[in-house]
């Protein structure tokens, strides 16, 4: 018996049916958590040096087991969830709005054209998971060990500010009054500790996040479908057809770093995308259903082991259940990103476009100052609720996402090594980005949008380089049983040169900006001497630093290691303090 019933009888000339293909119903219900089969991986024959195996490009193999078999799509619901969450915030909520009220409907084919791209991002991304169990970092390092390390530093600058905690607090200030709305950095901590004490609920640290961000999701899609009738916003609806084909454009007096961030964030963008092959893993997505999963230590849980690269030998049984396993993944990203996307982003903008057209304001200031005050009392407090989870989620998926990955990278590049417990360096890293998260709102930034925009220019910024290689990862190094068609490589390639477009015109935007306040600080400067001198020959050695130094430390990683390579960069950056401060002091002297 098995349990897609919906799906044809599979038989073949070697005589496979479904049962061969599908899970038992017993095993798919398995699946709504996470799954897991532990396999002696040491036994296991390494698969031969043929174009029918993945390639090793000279470094470790890979290890042959039998394709697991494929359970329902409903079943698998989960990592398509946790960046619906990551989203709703950013672009959906917050930028997209945005740009509608300011720009009108003219921008909607931009965002439509940004989720549909992302789909094809992310379903790559998970392909090199699927077929192997490896994260996309694992596949990255095969081809060059400095790439995993690019990625992580540029993350941490992508969301190391929790402007959507931020973002999320203030809003909860303003909805709820238990703290003036000035003081919405208690909240903002109090939110930070929540999310840690949330991986406490259970031994296996993804299925938290993972119920979590379902039950935040059902309550945001559902309020979102119930504000657009109520909130006097469904006229809006007739402007989206001629938005979805207003091709190529774009106001001149556009600012450039926010339309960028609303590309990255008509999905959930830069360093999170990352994310979604690891999630697979977790989950159990194909080969990685051998993979073990990241436990609790404070829960007592025994470690699961995280393997080498897995491959299967391409048999028709095999074969037959990759392509059902690529066809449900496909799925479920559709069903639960794409739609949950242009639902709700939709229903933000005609709200947004009916109550707020022409604003000058922030996302923020939009939503709390502008468009609530215009609604009634129930329709306020439902914007209230769907605006508070979408930024309470997202900062939830973010903290999430900047962890899975930034541990998966310290574990496959030094750690595994080292012979590190993979459970307690990802408890120990989520504690410290979580205190980190919890200073920076200490601080209390006056405006929460501001660290948006900044994360998510970095974030399209970012995406070019790493669909550019994903593309080529997955075209040269898989064999050509599990490579992607023709159509996703255009589209993939097409991603690569959107990103990137729009990259060199915020460079350029930039440029244009930093250019003049930087004369302006050195003419200041100069006033006290050779101060001035000094600031433009620091200007210059940044400039430089930044075209040497990651070639630089990336080859002390490889030849002396990551803890030489990290001791440079701590000597650089006290270096920079020394000379900052000495600079500092002799301006304020003077």
């Amino acid at each position: 018996m098995t349990d897609d019933n919906d799906e044809p009888k599979v038989e073949t000339d070697g005589g496979l049916t479904e049962d061969d293909i599908h899970t038992t119903a017993e095993v798919g219900e398995q699946y709504r958590a996470t799954v897991y089969r532990d396999v002696d991986y040491d036994d296991l024959e390494v698969a031969p040096e043929t174009s029918e195996y993945p390639s090793t490009d000279g470094k470790w193999g890979f290890r042959k087991y039998d394709m697991p078999k494929v359970p329902k799509v409903s079943h698998l619901v989960g990592p398509s969830a946790i960046m619906l969450g990551a989203s709703l915030g950013s672009g959906e909520t917050m930028f997209w709005p945005t740009l509608v009220a300011q720009n009108g409907w003219g921008l909607y084919w931009a965002f439509w054209v940004g989720v549909i791209t992302q789909f094809f991002i992310n379903t790559e991304l998970q392909r090199w998971t699927i077929a192997t169990g490896e994260s996309i970092f694992r596949g990255y390092e095969r081809m060059n060990s400095i790439w995993p390390w690019f990625f992580l530093v540029a993350g941490f600058f992508h969301v190391g500010w929790p402007g959507w905690a931020a973002g999320a607090s203030e809003v909860f200030a303003v909805w709820t009054g238990v703290v003036p709305r000035e003081n919405w950095a208690i909240i903002g901590v109090a939110t930070m500790v929540l999310i840690w004490l949330s991986y406490q609920a259970g031994p296996i640290l993804y299925n938290a996040i993972e119920k979590a961000q379902l039950a935040l999701m059902f309550i945001a899609i559902f309020g979102a479908v119930i504000l657009v009738f109520i909130a006097g916003s469904f006229g809006q609806l007739a402007n989206v057809p001629a938005g979805a084909v207003n091709f190529g454009a774009l106001p001149q007096d556009m600012n450039i770093a926010t339309f960028l961030g609303g590309l990255a964030y008509a999905g959930a963008g830069g360093y999170i995308n990352l994310s979604q092959g690891i999630w697979a893993r977790e989950k159990g997505y194909g080969m990685g259903t051998y993979q073990g999963r990241v436990k609790n230590p404070l829960r007592g849980s025994e470690p699961e082991e995280v393997h080498g690269g897995f491959t299967f030998e391409p048999s028709e049984k095999n074969l037959l259940r990759w392509k059902q396993w690529w066809k449900v993944t496909q799925q479920e990203h559709f069903l639960t990103f794409v739609i949950g996307l242009l639902v709700v982003a939709t229903v933000a903008m005609t709200i947004s476009a009916q109550y707020a057209s022409g604003t000058d304001q922030g996302a923020i200031n939009m939503w709390l100052d502008v468009i609530i005050p215009q609604l009634g009392a129930f329709q306020q407090q439902l914007m209230y609720v769907v605006i508070f989870i979408a930024l309470f989620s997202t900062q939830y998926a973010i903290l999430e996402a900047f962890v899975r990955n930034s541990v998966d990278i310290i574990f496959e590049g030094y750690g595994r090594s080292a012979g590190w417990d993979l459970s307690r360096v990802f408890l120990g890293l989520l504690t410290l980005f979580t205190l980190w998260g919890i200073l920076i709102i200490v601080a209390q930034f006056q405006q929460p949008w501001i660290l948006l925009v900044i994360g998510a220019a970095i974030a399209g910024a970012m995406m070019w380089p790493y669909n550019a290689l994903t593309t080529i990862l997955n075209t040269t190094r898989l064999p050509e049983h599990t490579q992607p068609g023709w159509g996703r490589i255009v589209a993939m390639w097409w991603a690569t040169g959107f990103f990137g477009y729009f990259t060199i015109l915020l460079i350029g935007g930039v440029r244009a900006v930093a250019g003049p306040a930087r004369s302006k600080l050195t003419d200041t400067l100069s006033v006290t001497g050779s101060t001035g001198t000094n600031f433009a020959i620091i200007s210059v050695g940044t400039m430089l630093g930044n075209a040497v130094a990651p070639p630089l430390f990336g080859t002390i990683i490889e030849r002396s290691g990551a803890s030489a390579a990290f001791t440079g960069v701590a000597a650089v950056s006290v270096l920079a303090v020394v000379v900052t401060v000495w600079l500092v002091a002799r301006f304020d002297a003077a």
